[in-house]
Formats: C-alpha cells, sequence, structure tokens
C-alpha cells in the first residue's frame, strides 16, 4: 500500500510561480505519477503525468509551457512547478501513482480512473 501526501500549495498572484511536492510512504519508482486537479463544480482535470524513470512526460495544452513534472525516485517524491499562473488555475492539486506495468505505453491518455493511489490534495489559488 503506497500513501502520497502533497505540499507546496498556497496562494499567489497572477504570474507567480509555485513547487508542489508528493511524499511516498512505500517506493513508488516502478509507478507512473501523476498531478490532478479539481476546481469547485468540475471534473478533475489531468495535469501532467512522469513515467516511472521519469523518461517521458504529458501535458495538456492547458498548462504545457508553464508546468513541469519531475521525480526523484530515490527520495519517492513527485514534484510539481508551476510558473506564471493563472486564475483558471485554482483548484485543489492531487497526486497519484499508478501500478500498472504498462503504465508508460499510454501516458498521454491516462485517466483519473487508472490511477491506484491518491493524495489528500493541496490547495492552489491564484489571484487577478
Amino acid at each position: 500500500q503506497v500513501q502520497l501526501v502533497e505540499s507546496g500549495g498556497g496562494s499567489v498572484q497572477t504570474g507567480g510561480s509555485l513547487r508542489l511536492s508528493c511524499a511516498a510512504s512505500g517506493y513508488v519508482g516502478t509507478h507512473c505519477m501523476g498531478w490532478f486537479r479539481q476546481a469547485p463544480g468540475k471534473e478533475r482535470e489531468r495535469v501532467a503525468t512522469i513515467s516511472p524513470r521519469g523518461r517521458n512526460t504529458y501535458y495538456p495544452d492547458s498548462v504545457k509551457g508553464r508546468f513541469t513534472i519531475s521525480r526523484d525516485n530515490a527520495q519517492n517524491t513527485l514534484y510539481l512547478q508551476m510558473h506564471s499562473l493563472k486564475p483558471e488555475d485554482t483548484a485543489m492539486y492531487y497526486c497519484a501513482a499508478d501500478r500498472k506495468p504498462d503504465c508508460y505505453i499510454g501516458l498521454g491518455s491516462l485517466r483519473a480512473s487508472d490511477f491506484d493511489y491518491w493524495g489528500q490534495g493541496t490547495q492552489v489559488t491564484v489571484s487577478s
């Protein structure tokens, strides 16, 4: 069983930056991992995904060029560096892990339902 704990959220102004971290209780070096976000009244949205060794990443157009996902398997930690934040980035951000061995094959199409473990979330608020 893997437990995930996010940190690093907060309130920033438009154009600001934040770095989210996700600490895993167990080894996740063989898992695909991802960041999702959910704003009130909206569906959970995929923000970024990364393959087990970090060689491949995927971003939707809404964050491409502004967000960077990375991981440190030695520290069992996942990161999300966010720059040029916009009010529409305001949401609860969750990290997740997908333990399936072939998760990296469809990295760009992984959905929330594909992930096995979830953190409790960290709030990001961007004011204009």
